[in-house]
């Protein structure tokens, strides 16, 4: 009983402390190093190390596909939520889009695994600012809401 309420007492401990939310478990928590890494790895070389995409990404290059995209405040990842990044990461902008679109931005769910992937999609947060970050939160919201 004690061990209970103790832990009841830790809990609500963390929503005052939080501002009312409930703090992720430790197992919860995002490997944002991990993300990093992985984000060096496998997304830089289109996206860029600063995540600043490639040169003209809204027009389509020569093979008819549009560059990639930067992931910075100035792009469009934060327009969209969680769910719809994770699944672009995971099968490609193509296999997502569907309808023949054709994109050079292959899956990477053989490659990677979906915890991997959603530190990737977490550290890309953490480089946005307040306003890119509390939008991207409410449309996850509204999307979650809606499903």
């Amino acid at each position: 009983m004690l061990s209970g309420a103790l832990l009841l007492l830790a809990a609500l401990s963390g929503i005052f402390l939080t501002g009312g939310s409930v703090p992720l478990a430790v197992s919860d928590q995002p490997n944002l190093a991990r993300g990093e890494a992985i984000y060096a790895e496998a997304c830089a070389a289109c996206h860029g190390a600063n995540l600043q995409g490639e040169p003209n990404w809204r027009s389509p290059g020569p093979d008819g596909r549009l560059p990639a995209p930067p992931h910075d405040a100035t792009g469009h990842t934060w327009h969209h939520s969680d769910r719809v990044l994770l699944d672009i990461t995971m099968r490609g902008t193509a296999a997502v889009v569907g309808r023949g679109y054709e994109s050079n931005m292959p899956g990477f769910g053989d490659t990677y695994s979906e915890d991997e992937l959603r530190d990737v999609l977490e550290w890309i947060k953490t480089q946005w600012p307040e306003r890119e970050r509390a939008h991207q939160a409410q449309v996850t919201a509204q999307d979650e809401a809606q499903r």
